[in-house]
């Protein structure tokens, strides 16, 4: 059965029978609840709703650009993902015009806003750029250089990524594997604060019955193992067979639970696909915690749609690349080197998104 489909459509009832009415900075209004959790066993399938159809590349594409340490919408809109402009529009809106006089004839719409961040590399390089969002806190945190001279104040980047990665391999059961995107001293920079603002892994140590099973899922045949003599676990390293698994676990603090969540969701379930074969573990589980869950006031018959579903079984993700190949940096990815297998859903349907 399809948990993670109906345990969402649990989610939304809640927020329909128990949501409180509340106002929003987006002026389209909510109706929310708070405090609620996602859990989604991986092996049960790549967790992408089929309630509804899901926009898989849009989703892949956000997480590369996350994962670049970009913050520029440019290479989003080259490559059809569209989720951010609004939010661009509406800082350069706000930059171009005063508060409470209509904007002047020079100010663009918002097609020709877009138009010109595809065909001016230095508008889109000005009025493109939405501040130290993800891609800056997640690769490029700046902090005080402490091996600094005392006498010079230097500033060094931290790249969380790449050190939650190494820390993987050396110190797996380490309680700090950790990456933040609320970095409350740029907060005021940025267009919008992180909503998921970020994410913890957990790792544990297979049994043997898990070993075999994943060596029997994968086609690899061990030599001791059929002639059922010792040394399997030397087999298993030689042959490269994973020794853990790995959980993640984002915090969001703020939920468009129709639009926002479900691709929240299969975002951080290929997050930890991808650190899953970078560091050579098997996905565990996925794991979202919820604050402000709220549905838009325009959101609520699409959601009673939703509801009223049946959830089909979940796809499976395959991968067409190796350990090790971006360089363990994990910047050099493409939305093509994955793939959905079986992926079957109901229609789109259809939300405005609110800026």
């Amino acid at each position: 059965m399809n948990k993670l489909d109906k345990d969402y459509q649990k989610l939304l009832q809640d927020i329909l029978e128990n949501g409180t009415e509340k106002s929003d900075r987006t002026g389209t209004g909510t109706i929310s609840v708070f405090g609620r959790q996602i859990r989604h066993n991986m092996q049960d399938g790549f967790p992408l709703l089929t309630t509804k159809r899901m926009a898989v590349k849009t989703c892949m594409t956000e997480l590369k650009w996350f994962l670049k340490g970009d913050t520029n919408i440019k290479y989003l809109v080259d490559n059809k993902c569209n989720i951010w402009n609004g939010d661009a529009y509406k800082a350069y809106l706000g930059k171009e015009t005063t508060p409470g006089i209509p904007p002047h004839d020079h100010v663009l719409s918002y097609d020709q806003f877009i138009e010109k961040i595809k065909t001016d590399d230095e508008f889109a390089k000005k009025w493109g750029e939405l501040g130290p969002i993800y891609g800056k806190q997640w690769r490029k945190w700046e902090s005080d250089d402490t091996d600094a001279p005392r006498y010079e104040h230097c500033k060094k980047d931290i790249d969380q990524i790449q050190n939650l990665i190494n820390e993987l391999k050396t110190n797996p059961d380490s309680r700090r594997l950790m990456v933040s995107a609320w970095n409350v001293g740029e907060l005021n920079e940025m267009v919008l604060p992180p909503c998921h603002y970020g994410f913890q892994v957990y790792t544990r140590e297979l049994s043997l019955k898990e070993r075999r099973k994943w060596c029997k899922d994968n086609g690899v045949v061990l030599e001791h193992l059929e002639a059922g003599l010792e040394n399997e676990e030397d087999d298993m390293r030689a042959c490269g067979v994973p020794s853990r698994a790995i959980s993640l676990m984002w915090n969001q603090r703020s939920v468009d639970t129709f639009l926002g969540l479900p691709f929240n969701i299969a975002s951080y379930g290929l997050l930890l696909e991808i650190i899953a074969k970078e560091v050579n573990m098997i996905p565990d589980e996925l794991i979202g915690n919820l604050g402000d869950v709220h549905l838009y006031s325009n959101h609520l018959e699409q959601a009673k749609e939703q509801i009223g579903r049946e959830p089909m079984q979940l796809p499976k993700l395959g991968m067409d690349y190796r350990e090790g190949e971006y360089n363990k940096n994990l910047k050099d990815f493409t939305p093509d080197d994955f793939y959905l297998i079986n992926y079957q859903s109901h229609p789109t349907i259809k939300a405005p998104l609110s800026n």
